[in-house]
């Protein structure tokens, strides 16, 4: 099934990552390609890296989890195939004694283990430390490539647990081959099957790969998992219902046609659970992307309307700010006014009394205010300069704030004090009998 034929909702960017990810891996399926670039970001590299990696045999990044997956028989589903070993040992009535035989030992030696490893455990006893099991992975490669051949399909380089993780977060098919080299067709089957270049071309392209030997800790761990009875013995497992099946088993030779009908008869059966589950994970995918859109626009939303939000109380704060300030303003202004009234009040007692006109040292001032009026003044000579500026300070239609200049020479009459100078008197300051002065307001 091809999902993208209408883009399947994604972007240029993506399709055009999605393509490439496919020439560079080699993966016919777009939907495969799409699946693994979403898991992984959309980030190409680190996609296509991975998927080398799991080509390779090594383990991907997520079959570190701690839980592997549970394994399952499909005991209705399954296919088996048997071949008896070439030696004769596995027909007749020895064949059928070794047959009882052996599934009597297996169910003794399972439920002795069982019971060994429950009672080790509400004793809290520890048995012999057990190896790690990577490293008797890669020693049963190893050995296997130094007594057999190197030509084989790729092995998995990790344990049985992180090759389930990957099987099934990559949606592929897993064989599982355990390895018993004392058993009679071993040595032909790894020689002449599995060195088979079109066994081995057909396994790396459908399958993960996984083998061990049953000697080691961790192929009797795979052993009770998935119950081997005959050897060379492979089982095939795929996610079926969520659940990592055995879906096929076959126990015995094999010769490299009979594997390969075998594995496409079981592949073809039930790829359509890939198929499904690819299926499942794209609408899941799509769902995914759409609520993340929702989520996405809705946050939007939601900062444009905190930004309103922000701007709108912004604004009232400046309003109130600049409302405040007014009123401060307005207060200070009026405080200003009553201020320089009651000095204006106060200022009165500061002029002396009017000289008479007859008075030899008179000198008769004429004010000219900005508004246009005229006051006239007697002084005499001998007062101060500030007596001057108190008359015109005190009359209702002087400015708040003033200075007085003479008319010529135009200068600015000091009236006063400042930085504790005294202030001149009339005489002092060139004003003689009958003066014009003018009164400018500082404020205008």
């Amino acid at each position: 099934m091809n999902y993208l034929g209408d883009n399947g909702g994604l972007t240029s960017d993506q399709t055009e990552k999605v393509l490439q990810f496919q020439d560079l891996t080699g993966i016919e399926d777009m939907t495969i390609c799409r699946d693994v670039l979403q898991r992984h970001q959309w980030n190409l590299e680190v996609a296509v890296q991975e998927q080398l990696n799991i080509r390779e045999g090594r383990p991907s990044v997520y079959a570190s989890e701690s839980r592997p997956p549970a394994v399952v028989s499909d005991h209705l589903g399954q296919h088996i195939y048997y071949t008896p070993p070439t030696d004769g040992s596995g027909s007749g009535l020895k064949g059928l004694l070794k047959t009882m035989f052996s599934f009597v030992w297996n169910m003794c030696y399972s439920t002795l283990m069982t019971v060994l490893q429950i009672s080790r455990r509400l004793l809290g006893l520890e048995f012999r430390p057990r190896a790690d099991p990577v490293q008797e992975v890669m020693e049963f490669i190893r050995t296997y490539e130094e007594k057999y051949t190197r030509d084989h399909p790729v092995f998995y380089q990790g344990t049985f647990s992180q090759v389930l993780n990957d099987a099934k977060r990559e949606l592929r098919f897993l064989l599982i081959y355990l390895h018993d080299a004392e058993a009679t067709d071993t040595e032909l089957f790894c020689r002449d099957t599995l060195a088979n270049a079109d066994v081995i071309r057909y396994i790396n392209q459908n399958f993960l790969f996984w083998g061990c030997s049953v000697k080691s800790d961790e192929g009797h761990k795979t052993l009770n998992a998935v119950k081997a009875n005959y050897y060379p013995f492979i089982a095939i497992l795929v996610l079926k219902e969520n659940r990592m099946t055995i879906v096929g088993r076959l126990e015995g030779y094999s010769d490299p046609g009979l594997l390969v009908q075998r594995l496409t008869s079981v592949v073809n059966e039930f790829e359509i659970n890939l198929v499904s589950a690819r299926a499942d994970r794209f609408e899941a995918s799509i769902n995914r992307s759409l609520r993340n859109q929702q989520d996405e626009a809705f946050m939007e939303s939601l900062r444009a309307d905190q930004e309103k939000e922000r701007r709108r109380e912004e604004m009232r704060q400046a309003q109130e700010a600049e409302r405040r300030r007014a009123e401060e303003e307005a207060r200070a202004e009026e405080e200003r006014k009553q201020f320089i009234a009651r000095e204006k009040i106060n200022s009165i007692y500061k002029v002396p009394d009017e000289p008479d006109a007859a008075h030899p040292d008179a000198v008769h001032v004429v004010f000219k205010l900005p508004c246009g009026s005229r006051l006239e003044r007697r002084f005499l000579k001998s007062h101060s300069l500030e007596a001057v500026f108190y008359f015109v300070f005190c009359h209702p239609n002087a400015p708040d704030s003033f200075e007085i200049t003479t008319n010529f020479p135009k200068r600015v009459l000091k009236c006063r004090a400042e930085n504790r100078e005294s202030v001149e008197t009339l005489e002092q300051a060139g004003l003689k009998n009958r003066e014009v002065l003018f009164i400018n307001d500082l404020d205008a």
